[in-house]
């Protein structure tokens, strides 16, 4: 029998004065049995850094990229059914990102392993055509701390300032700070 996935529900009260984009989001995230903690609060942090400041081309959703390989990790589709933003979460190799590109407005990507400078050396100079893409690291010992805030319910405080994102559950908090490695500053 296979497993389930586990249901996680958070409430996020967003404060990104970058964007200013403000508002509190109830979100659920079905996490993969293969899933960790930590990558499941990167596609948080993803949602978090990416909600529009409104629905009217679109919301922001969790999308199936354990289950289903032609999706990403979150997405934006307008009202028509095209994809607006492709957010992946970890280390997609090359290929993926360029059939994602023309795909999509925007494209992003989120990783978090200590691993990250050998694998962006090894595709940076493969996606030079991508344009509408962004790469953007959570160093190792951030995302580590990040995941230490998980539980099945959750209710985060997530403020967003010069590119400094605090995020609190009220009684512990964590600084991150995402480096760009790639796309438009």
């Amino acid at each position: 029998m296979a497993l389930k996935a586990t249901i996680y529900k958070a409430t996020l009260q967003l404060a990104d004065m970058d964007r200013n984009v403000y508002g509190d989001h109830a979100v659920t995230i079905a996490r993969h049995p293969s899933e960790t903690d930590e990558r499941m609060m990167i596609r948080l942090l993803a949602f978090a850094l990416n909600v529009p400041p409104d629905n009217d081309h679109g919301a922001l959703e969790f999308a199936k990229d354990l289950w289903d390989t032609d999706e990403p990790a979150l997405w934006r589709k307008d009202l028509t059914d095209q994809i607006e933003h492709w957010i992946d979460v970890g280390q997609p190799d090359d290929k993926r990102l360029m059939r994602a590109s023309p795909r999509s407005t925007r494209v992003g990507v989120y990783s978090f392993s200590a691993s990250t400078p050998i694998w962006w050396a090894g595709i940076a100079t493969r996606i030079t055509r991508a344009a509408n893409l962004d790469v953007w690291q959570v160093p190792a010992d951030q995302s580590q701390a990040l995941a230490e805030l998980a539980q099945r319910t959750m209710q985060l405080q997530v403020t967003v300032q010069d590119g400094t994102v605090w995020i609190g559950d009220g009684a512990r908090s964590v600084d991150l700070t995402p480096l760009r490695l790639y796309g438009n500053a």
